[in-house]
């Protein structure tokens, strides 16, 4: 294999790896503050013991999230040092953002968290619980700000000619606002929150089922449901606009999304199937027009295909193809399970299924996937471009660095990286069996003035809802 072909694996492999983990990061953040701010305004005991559980989950999974991210960063400068020249203007701003204002915030603050419970106040406590999640976010912001401008490139000039060029920027905000910025990070984050939300709702369903800590573990998988209920289907919206985005500024990406080779008026939306790129026709489940209609709420509106571009401009439709509707498929699939959950419970009903505590249970893997699917459409389908339009993979390489010397970096990365998925797999398992804690009798019971607590989650349905278990 060639150097830009590992090259790109090795970037992928440690990418994909490392994006595992700031998703949880976000997700588990955004529930803590929910459940301590429950704790806050309840002052029951019960969610003083969810908080405590879920920031030893968030400790280890961010402690992972920051080794495996740093490798990233030297990758720029040993394996894409041509890209790294060429953007360094612009990224160099999104980037020291992200390390100044995002990880300090999250990383100070962490310390708080873990050790302040008997050394602050309940309100600074709470605070500090805040600042670890909007430092998690603003970290996300970052990073997407600084991939999206691959994506979108706008508010620059280019400096120098041949190996010299050089991208500027010319307006700091209009980098940081260019035209995907916004709807990617809406899109990256709602995709957190869901992975943060199901690695709840599967530790609570485990215990549920074990019947350990079971109101306890009640209150959180009601909690954490509400919050995939509400970012499931808001992530169905966002998503729509993505693609808007993408058919407006980069036709060909969503051409390869859909299989789409021709040129086409009432253009198919693809449920599922296969590509042929070598025929150069899709197959499988369509709905006809209504990838038409959702560009341009026209089904006779006209959609380009890959044909209009040349040859050697073309993304690998027939991953992409894949990759794009798995991740469609598992968003489609959270609104219906999350609906289903919650309409189950109005009725008094959802613990006394086994089955769907189960599925719940394995569950968590679901959103990785999606993720994980979402973000190797975005970037395979920027191919063969690492800045749209600007500059291509192959001119983006280290002219020192050869094929060898990446392999054996590969095989080490591999192997680090594997023992590292193995220690945090073994914490996890270890804070999982060690589990909320007992509460002292009667201390996850609602006073009066509580009760809007118990309507807003539907927790004053629990009283009864497991006796079938």
């Amino acid at each position: 294999m060639d150097v830009e072909l590992l090259s790109r694996l090795q970037f992928a492999f440690t990418a994909m790896f490392h994006y595992i983990f700031p998703p949880f990061s976000i997700g588990i953040g955004l529930l803590l503050v929910v459940f301590e701010g429950l704790h806050y305004f309840t002052k029951l005991e019960v969610y003083e013991k969810i908080t405590r559980f879920w920031i030893k989950i968030f400790a280890a999974t961010f402690s992972v999230g920051v080794a495996s991210g740093i490798v990233l960063e030297f990758e720029f400068g040993t394996n894409w040092a041509s890209y790294s020249r060429f953007v360094g203007d612009v990224f160099g701003s999104p980037l020291a953002a992200e390390g100044i204002f995002a990880f300090f915030l999250e990383s100070g603050f962490l310390a708080v968290l873990l050790f302040g419970w008997s050394r602050v106040s309940r309100g600074f406590h709470l605070f500090s619980t805040l600042m670890v999640f909007v430092g998690s976010t603003l970290s996300a912001f970052w990073i997407v700000v600084a991939n999206s401008w691959q994506q979108t490139p706008v508010a620059y000039q280019i400096v120098g000619e041949g190996v010299d060029a050089m991208a500027q920027i010319t307006s700091f905000w209009g980098m940081v606002f260019n035209p995907s910025a916004m709807v990617r990070f809406s899109h990256v984050v709602v995709g957190s929150f869901l992975q943060g939300s199901f690695l709840v709702l599967s530790v609570s369903a485990f215990f549920i089922l074990k019947r350990k800590y079971v109101e306890t573990a009640q209150r959180s998988f009601l909690v954490a449901l509400a919050v995939a209920t509400v970012f499931s289907l808001s992530q169905l919206a966002l998503g729509h606009k993505h693609a808007d985005v993408v058919a407006e500024y980069q036709p060909a990406k969503l051409a390869a999304f859909e299989g789409l080779y021709e040129s086409t008026a009432e253009a198919p939306m693809y449920v599922l199937g296969w590509t042929n790129t070598e025929t150069h026709k899709t197959y499988g489940l369509k709905i006809p027009g209504m990838l038409s209609y959702l560009i341009a709420f026209d089904t006779q509106h006209k959609v380009p295909g890959l044909m209009e571009f040349p040859r050697e401009d073309w993304p690998n439709a027939g991953v992409i193809f894949q990759t794009y509707h798995l991740m469609v498929a598992i968003g489609m699939l959270f609104i219906g399970l999350t609906l289903f959950a919650s309409f189950l419970h109005f009725k008094n009903a959802l613990f006394k299924q086994k089955w769907l505590l189960r599925l719940f249970a394995f569950s968590v893997v679901l959103p990785v996937v999606a993720n994980e699917a979402g973000w190797v459409s975005a970037e395979m389908g920027r191919q063969p471009w690492t800045v749209y339009g600007l500059l291509r993979t192959a001119d983006s390489l280290s002219k020192a660095v050869d094929a060898t010397e990446v392999t054996i970096s590969l095989i080490m990365f591999a192997v680090v990286y594997l023992l590292l998925f193995l220690v945090w797999i073994y914490v996890m398992d270890k804070e999982i069996k060690h589990g909320y804690g007992e509460l002292k009798e009667g201390s996850a019971q609602y006073p009066e003035r509580e009760k809007w607590v118990a309507r807003i989650f539907g927790l004053n349905k629990l009283n009864n809802s497991h006796n079938g278990l």
